[in-house]
């Protein structure tokens, strides 16, 4: 049964990107059942994060499902003394989507700035949520850099 199409979808398809796209339970909320139920290794599912610098709006930092986001080295990258996690009102509240399906594909043009963890650069291939829980889509590192404009730090250690 295909995919239902959201506006994620449309932008890289309207930009020649390629992808596959996923859907499972929207009940699965973490990247380790993602994984299980795609069959796929837990690195390769990657989380949006929202994190609230000390000023300004919030930031959407993406890291493997295998791995904690370390906001000590995040605020270090990006030469801030500190930085904290948006709590799920505001995450949501900023991002207009639900925790599980936030997604930096669902969110271009609203001002937000996006980042990467750097071993994202090890993989070919990434999924992440399409913007709605129960969704995800799979696309080339490369690919989710140049259409998101994000910028790769060290968000993990």
């Amino acid at each position: 049964m295909p995919v239902e199409k959201n506006n994620a979808m449309r932008l890289l398809e309207k930009r020649g990107i390629p992808y596959q796209a996923y859907t499972f339970a929207p009940e699965i909320h973490s990247a380790q059942g993602v994984a299980e139920v795609l069959g796929v290794p837990v690195s390769m599912v990657y989380k949006t994060l929202v994190v609230m610098p000390p000023a300004g709006r919030p930031i959407l930092v993406l890291v493997p499902g295998d791995r904690e986001l370390d906001l000590h080295c995040l605020a270090r990258s990006l030469g801030l003394k500190k930085m904290r996690m948006a709590t799920q009102k505001e995450a949501e509240k900023s991002t207009g989507l639900q925790v599980g399906g936030i997604s930096p594909l669902a969110l271009l043009g609203r001002g937000l700035s996006i980042y990467v963890d750097r071993s994202a650069l090890e993989l070919e291939e990434i999924l992440l949520s399409a913007g709605e829980r129960g969704k995800n889509l799979r696309l080339r590192v490369a690919d989710l850099i140049a259409v998101t404009a994000a910028q790769v730090v060290e968000a993990t250690g």
